[in-house]
This record gives C-alpha cells, sequence and structure tokens, in this order.
C-alpha cells in the first residue's frame, strides 16, 4: 500500500477553520480522503459538510541513507 497525506481544514467549535494535514496507508487516494473525513469527525465531532480537504497526494519513499 502507498502513504497518502491529506491536507485540508475543518470549521472549529469557535468559529475559524482549523487546518490540519494526516497522513494514512491507503490503496488509493479515495481511501485515504474518506479515512480522513472519518478520523476528523471522530475525534472533533464535525460534520463532514464542515470539513474542506485541499489535497491529496502521496508520500515520496525515503531513500533510507
Amino acid at each position: 500500500m502507498t502513504l497518502y497525506t491529506v491536507v485540508g481544514a475543518f470549521l472549529a467549535r469557535r468559529g475559524y477553520w482549523q487546518p490540519f494535514s494526516k497522513t494514512h496507508d491507503a490503496e488509493n487516494p479515495a481511501v485515504a480522503r474518506e479515512w480522513a473525513l472519518s478520523e476528523i469527525g471522530g475525534c472533533h465531532h464535525v460534520k463532514r459538510q464542515r470539513i474542506r480537504i485541499d489535497s491529496v497526494a502521496p508520500v515520496a519513499p525515503s531513500t533510507g541513507e
């Protein structure tokens, strides 16, 4: 599987957009996006319509040097 980084923001309780960046091991970008929506919604009790996803990108593998 590939590591994906999901970047976006969610509307916090105090009325401002809180940025986030989540990294997850997923089969494709759609699965990573769905996982991020579930994670933010579950941890912060935010509905999906108040979560903005700006980008979903694969993480480049490290060379290990």
